[in-house]
């Protein structure tokens, strides 16, 4: 398989881990667009929000609470933080593994995007 996520999950390619454990790695997002952003990644691989079934119910929920826990080890949890799943095309998704964003260290505006500008406010 030809899985960005899964050859950083087989250590196959580098990556700035900020947390490990049997089930997810998180990393530092390469192109951060918060002064914090990193991304929590199963080590299973599934494609998109889409091909998630019923015997993924806790991992996903343990990427949630590694989320978490990683933003309190961070100290951008009491401040807050946003965190994000990208599903296919539309939805911003570029590497066909899941992943959650987790954004922080600055007060984030809403929407995220103003499609008529086409830029970030």
């Amino acid at each position: 398989m030809d899985c960005l996520f899964c050859k950083i999950v087989n250590k196959d390619i580098p990556a700035q881990v900020i947390y490990e454990d049997d089930q997810v790695i998180a990393f530092n997002d390469i192109n951060p667009q918060a002064p914090l952003h990193f991304l929590v990644v199963p080590k299973k691989h599934i494609s998109t929000l889409n091909d998630i079934n019923e015997d993924d119910r806790e991992l996903v929920g343990h990427m949630v609470m590694t989320a978490g826990k990683i933003s309190k080890n961070q100290g951008i949890a009491e401040d807050g933080y946003r965190t994000v799943f990208n599903c296919n095309n539309h939805g911003g998704q570029t590497v066909y593994h899941i992943h959650l964003h987790v954004l922080g260290g600055k007060a984030m505006g809403w929407p995220p995007y103003q499609a008529t500008l086409k830029q970030p406010i």
